[in-house]
């Protein structure tokens, strides 16, 4: 039996009803959360791990809903680039993609989002080169030993330039080779298991990139396995352009022809929606994965969030590739989806505490878990993120939710994924720090 109590925290519950405590407690029993409350609580024994948490915020460990780890080793190429000239510069770097670089990449992108309060990571990989190894089982086999939770999108592509495509051919798939190795990665590492770190989803990358055929088989495969679905749209008025050209309709009309507007269903950026497409999204939950800082590297736009929130569709945050997104974290990320808001529809287009609900109990009804994390209640999985805000940073700002909001991202000082301490006095602890950092320094080398 594993217990650990924190105490003295100003907690901000995240649950249906806004609970917050100025000064509370949590007792954690074997990775799941027993009781939280007001005021003190009794201190455990010895062999039990008490936190004292005064000067702290605790909140839900935070939902990465949209990622690719594999971009950490190619930070900082297309500079002033906006989408498909970025991808084109991209891709035959990626081309040139090996399992152990993956692995390195993934080990530093997941040990950047622990640091920065994420517990949860939805990570959609869909680059698989010729002779480039176990793509998927070296991102998995790094979560494990990180001990962060990852939502694994096997991604796919099989319409390559010869076949109007964006993606050189060589890391593209055919069909049925991309339907196998979806299929197998199911089998090999999904785990519904509340606790469990590692689930799988199906994620063709985006209708540019995908056939047809592609995006309806795959999402037929997904439902026969009882996984969600995951994909690109909607991200640029060039994309936009080209499914009008080819198909004589939207990103969203071609994606509800396809199948693919549901409760099962979470698709990244969903910049330029109409009106229609975003009540279809609320109508069908449709989840919706908003990636500020990354929109606003490659002149993206703007994703109507108010509106999606306003329609009843689940958003969460994602920090969305390094390589779009050069600073990787996902705390961050609340002040970035709160100012961007508020430049498109004003000073009450988006609350604080509605911000955090994105980063928490939004990404995880992306996920389909908001019955299991996202918020901090009796029965949840223990992911809880615990922020310092005694500094300078943030000394003084009376409420906490607003000073992790509106002031810079405050430092970790502890994470728990599933009651374990992944993050402990603001340190990595599952891995060593200096090694990752050499290991994707190295890695980078090596594409370069």
């Amino acid at each position: 039996m594993s217990v650990t109590v924190i105490d003295n925290a100003a907690i901000a519950t995240v649950d249906a009803n806004g609970t917050e405590h100025a000064s509370g407690h949590i007792v954690i029993r074997d990775g799941l959360i027993e009781k939280v409350g007001n005021g003190p609580v009794e201190r455990p024994a010895d062999n039990h791990d008490f936190i004292d948490a005064r000067g702290r915020l605790v909140t839900p460990g935070l939902v990465n809903t949209h990622h690719h780890l594999y971009q950490w080793a190619t930070r900082g190429y297309a500079k002033d680039a906006e989408l498909f000239e970025w991808l084109t510069t991209l891709y035959p770097v990626w081309g040139r993609l090996t399992e152990e670089v993956t692995r390195a990449a993934g080990a530093a992108g997941m040990a950047k989002l622990a640091l920065t309060g994420c517990t949860t990571i939805a990570d959609h990989h869909y680059v698989f080169p010729d002779n480039g190894g176990d793509q998927i089982g070296a991102l998995v086999g790094e979560a494990k030993r990180l001990g962060v939770r990852l939502h694994a999108v096997r991604g796919s592509m099989d319409r390559g330039q010869s076949q109007g495509g964006l993606p050189p051919d060589n890391i593209v798939e055919d069909l049925e080779a991309a339907l196998l190795g979806t299929e197998k990665a199911i089998n090999d590492f999904h785990d519904p298991d509340p606790l469990g770190l590692i689930r799988i989803a199906v994620g063709p990358c985006s209708p540019f990139s995908v056939s047809r055929e592609l995006m309806e088989q795959a999402a037929a495969l997904a439902r026969r396995h009882g996984v969600r679905l995951h994909t690109h749209l909607a991200e640029t008025i060039d994309e936009e352009e080209q499914c009008l050209a080819e198909n004589g309709c939207t990103p969203a009309q071609y994606a509800e022809q396809l199948g693919w507007l549901g409760d099962d269903v979470w698709l990244a950026h969903t910049i330029h929606l109409s009106d229609e497409a975003i009540k279809r999204f609320g109508q069908t939950g449709t989840g919706s994965a908003h990636c500020p800082s990354s929109n606003g590297r490659i002149a993206a736009g703007m994703a109507p969030v108010r509106q999606l929130l306003d329609a009843g569709a689940p958003v969460g945050l994602g920090v969305d590739g390094a390589a779009s997104n050069e600073s990787g974290g996902l705390g961050e990320e609340i002040r970035q989806a709160l100012l961007v808001a508020r430049f498109r529809g004003g000073a009450t287009a988006l609350s604080i505490r509605e911000a955090l609900w994105m980063a928490t109990m939004g990404g995880a009804r992306c996920l389909g878990r908001d019955h299991e994390i996202g918020s901090i209640e009796p029965g949840k999985v223990a992911d809880l993120a615990v922020w310092r805000l005694d500094d300078l940073d943030h000394a003084g700002i009376a409420d906490p939710v607003a000073a992790l909001a509106l002031g810079s991202a405050p430092t970790v000082d502890r994470l728990l994924v599933g009651g374990r301490s992944v993050v402990a006095d603001g340190e990595l602890r599952t891995a060593d720090v200096e090694s990752i950092t050499r290991d994707l320094k190295n890695a980078a080398e090596v594409l370069r």
